[in-house]
């Protein structure tokens, strides 16, 4: 029996780009989706949240001149071409699945609720929630929190290219430690960077907690999800 029963996993929209500067790469999708099919066979519920900075971050459309509100929109939209192409391959894999969307957009997708999306899993559906929150200012990390808490999921598995949250860069700093298991409150104290504050506080708040591991290592995801065992570092009251 699996560890949990129906998990949200948050993937960055700059994992979908590979090693090219932009845009989708179709390996890295057909990798993730060999990552998701051993939970999806062993019956675990799946909702993922997915960005779009591989094709545009609102955030960067302002310091380029757009207007802020529109280059939201412009990501929100971004994250809904990824989720197509997820979408599309995870059918490939005999994985149906569904994309929600925070704005909605037919006939590609319907507005997401949380009470859509809990039918969807229950008949054993992978649902794909794109569009952020569907407001501008809000990021892809709060949708993940806000739609875990709305669904009733057990954890936030957020998927990066690091195996955890560390006391520095990792990437920066090589001496780096990684905590196994840290508070909520202690991320607050060392001032670490898990999600953006609003998203860890409503998962800090609600008592979610939120595992950080590498996505890109094979087999990471049957071994936190079905096997249990400690992969990356899971944050917690």
């Amino acid at each position: 029996m699996a560890q949990y029963k129906r998990i949200l996993l948050k993937l960055s929209g700059e994992s979908l780009r590979g090693k090219s500067p932009n845009g989708i790469d179709p390996n890295i999708v057909e990798s993730y989706a060999r990552e998701i099919l051993p939970l999806f066979k062993a019956g675990v519920q799946i909702a993922i949240v997915i960005g779009g900075g591989n094709i545009f971050r609102g955030i960067e459309g302002y310091s380029k001149g757009f207007d802020r509100v529109q280059g939201d929109y412009m990501g929100m939209l971004a994250t809904v071409i990824n989720g197509m192409a997820m979408q599309s391959v995870f059918e490939r894999y005999n994985m149906p699945a569904n994309i929600l969307s925070g704005i909605e957009i037919t006939p590609v997708c319907d507005k997401m609720s949380g009470r859509h999306a809990i039918e969807l899993l229950e008949q054993g559906k992978v649902v794909i929630i794109t569009g952020g929150t569907g407001n501008p200012f809000f990021t892809t990390d709060t949708a993940a929190a806000l739609t875990a808490v709305e669904i009733k999921s057990d954890v936030i598995l957020k998927g990066t290219r690091v195996d955890g949250v560390y006391c520095d860069d990792p990437e920066k700093n090589p001496e780096a430690s990684k905590f196994e298991t840290i508070s909520f409150n202690d991320v607050y104290k060392k001032k670490l960077k898990v999600m953006d504050m609003t998203a860890f506080t409503i998962c800090h708040e609600n008592n979610m907690p939120i595992i950080v591991f590498n996505m890109n290592k094979k087999n990471n995801l049957s071994k936190i999800v079905i096997e249990g065992k400690n992969v990356g570092t899971i944050v917690k009251n």
